[in-house]
């Protein structure tokens, strides 16, 4: 006969809130991190992870998380001539002088019509 093992008490789900949720999403799908290694560390399955990730993006559509940083400055000797024509007030085009000829005048051309 196989035995049977009562665990007493009350068995209770955990609860998170939103910021417990939105830390262990964060953590899970920074540079480098592991879904795995953040699921075993915070003592879930990793498809949980992915749950409330689903979740948190669905809530809040077309927003992502943007970074802005300074430009970095360009040195002198980057900077490569450039022809530059007009046609009339409807187009200007900026054809920067690593491009090839054939390249360039097929654009031209395609403006000119």
């Amino acid at each position: 006969m196989a035995q049977v093992q009562v665990i007493p008490g009350v068995a209770r789900r955990r609860r998170w809130s939103q910021d417990q949720k939105r830390e262990i999403v964060a953590a899970a799908f920074a540079p480098g991190a592991s879904v795995a290694a953040v699921a075993r560390q915070a003592d879930l399955c990793p498809g949980q992870i992915y749950r409330w990730r689903r979740a948190l993006t669905a809530t809040a559509p077309g927003f992502a998380q943007v970074v802005v940083a300074a430009p970095e400055p360009v040195p002198a000797e980057a900077v490569r001539p450039a022809i530059e024509v007009a046609f009339g007030d409807t187009a200007r085009v900026r054809i920067p002088g690593s491009m090839p000829p054939d390249l360039a005048a097929a654009v031209l051309r395609a403006l000119r019509r």
